[in-house]
């Protein structure tokens, strides 16, 4: 009370967002004591609970800061409100088990594993077989100054959808940022999306049918070839060398099977960190032409690179070529964004399939991801990112080598080794070895289609300072080479 015997104003807010005990406030304090007694049964399910003035009475609270606790627990689902009737425990899951909690350790190693193991891991677990750089290594700062703008932004923003074709101002951007490969492209060329995979579906829903053929690199991205297979067309592979696609093999296999699409990536190849060529980009888009072939060019690596590469969508000039990409990478794999930058006449049907698969674009992510991008921090983190991806990526190499594990090439910027383990250990052997002890691993043939890759492992080299790592792989391959001798 003050002087006059009142109770300020917004003190019921203060008392029940207070501090209680340990760091705990009132409100989590009452949400607590109601857990505990469900958790001890002395509450069961379909059981009426206190009143609120009852509860507030026993535990010396405001009927606010009870009225708040219960609303949460509903929110939860912990409980239930019957208006007119109170408040009742509700049916409880199963009990909580760690047994049940982290990647199947049985799952078949197909396109998907990498990508389940690593998504469904623990907090704790060690992921050097992950497609993405960990927390610490992203620009968590920006996108909070970022997170404080948006808030203050208009309601349209924070609660309307979006135009399908996406944020004005990022699409400017993203062109703006295309020119600097030398892709020239208009901001009307370009639809924003909600990933990179997102992109590659909807021009699979464009330009293909259920059982025509698509070119990719072997070995490619692994979920290449399960969106592919999603889509129910023919999936065939051609090696991927140092300099590019083995041309000789590529013009082979467009003769044969004359598949309809190609699915590569620019820049930074993945897995195996090569760079296209100017020679071999050339030979490919001849070859395209000759073959009537539409070329998908994945350019998610973009910000990894020291010098850009050569890129199809600039010397083809967005004819047969249509360039993606997204932010995932370096930015935020939270804030889902990617983009199509394709020519004028397939931007109307890229439209309408978004809107009938998505309905509209995604205005809260775009503008956050605007923000960050056109904050001068980014450009600051992605100097120091791509410097601590060097040194990250010759200390790896030197570890691996230590073991017998050798990048079969260096790449020259990125964070992806593709090596070649010792004698003829199976890959996928020690990545369930290692799965064991809470490491998740990148076997080879999850991203070979011929299945050529059975010896090699992709490592991303900024998922590997925990020396724990080094540790799981050398007892992998001592205990594989012991089991084949």
């Amino acid at each position: 009370m003050d002087a006059r015997g009142k109770t300020p104003a917004g003190a019921n807010q203060a008392e029940a967002e207070g501090p209680v005990g340990e760091g705990m406030t009132r409100v989590a304090s009452v949400m607590a004591t109601i857990r505990s007694r469900i958790a001890a049964r002395s509450l069961t399910a379909g059981a009426k609970l206190p009143s609120v003035r009852g509860l507030a009475a026993t535990m010396k609270v405001s009927t606010s800061t009870v009225v708040d606790a219960y609303e949460r627990l509903v929110a939860e689902g912990v409980i239930l409100s019957r208006p007119g009737s109170g408040f009742y425990v509700a049916n409880q899951a199963a009990p909580f088990s760690p047994a049940n909690v982290g990647p199947r350790l049985d799952r078949a190693v197909d396109p998907f594993w990498v990508s389940r193991q690593s998504l469904e891991a623990a907090e704790d677990a060690l992921k050097p077989g992950c497609g993405w750089l960990p927390p610490s290594w992203l620009p968590q700062e920006s996108i909070r100054k970022a997170l404080r703008g948006l808030s203050r932004s208009g309601d349209a923003l924070l609660t309307d959808y979006g135009s399908p074709l996406g944020l004005a101002g990022l699409r400017h951007l993203v062109a703006r940022r295309l020119a600097d490969h030398a892709v020239e492209v208009s901001p009307q060329q370009i639809l924003l999306t909600d990933s990179g995979t997102q992109a590659i579906d909807l021009l699979c829903r464009l330009l293909l049918e259920p059982g025509d053929t698509v070119l990719v690199d072997d070995p490619c991205y692994f979920n290449f070839h399960a969106l592919l297979r999603a889509h129910r067309v023919k999936i065939v592979g051609v090696p991927y060398l140092p300099n590019g696609p083995d041309i000789d093999a590529f013009a082979k296999v467009l003769a044969e099977h004359r598949p309809r699409l190609y699915i590569t990536n620019s820049g930074i190849h993945n897995p195996t960190g090569a760079v296209l060529s100017p020679i071999v980009a050339h030979r490919v888009l001849k070859l395209a032409e000759q073959f009537d072939l539409t070329i998908v060019e994945d350019d998610i690596f973009a910000d990894f690179e020291l010098v850009a590469a050569p890129r199809l969508a600039a010397f083809d000039g967005l004819d047969r070529v249509i360039q993606i990409g997204s932010f995932s990478k370096t930015l935020s794999a939270s804030m889902r964004c990617g983009f199509i930058a394709t020519r004028r006449e397939w931007l109307e049907e890229l439209t309408d399939l978004k809107i009938a698969t998505t309905f509209a674009g995604a205005a809260m992510n775009a503008e956050l991801v605007r923000a960050v991008l056109s904050d001068g921090g980014y450009r600051r983190h992605l100097e120091l990112l791509r410097a601590r991806l060097a040194r990250a990526m010759v200390e790896v190499a030197v570890g691996l080598k230590r073991l017998g594990t050798e990048p079969l090439l260096e790449p020259q910027a990125g964070m992806f080794l593709w090596c070649r383990l010792p004698g003829e250990v199976d890959a996928a052997e020690i990545a369930r070895m290692a799965l064991e002890k809470g490491v998740v691993l990148a076997p080879g043939n999850v991203f070979s289609l011929s299945q050529s890759a059975k010896h090699n492992m992709r490592f991303n080299v900024s998922q590997m300072s925990d020396p724990r790592i080094f540790a799981v792989l050398e007892d992998a391959l001592q205990r594989a080479a012991g089991q084949s001798a």
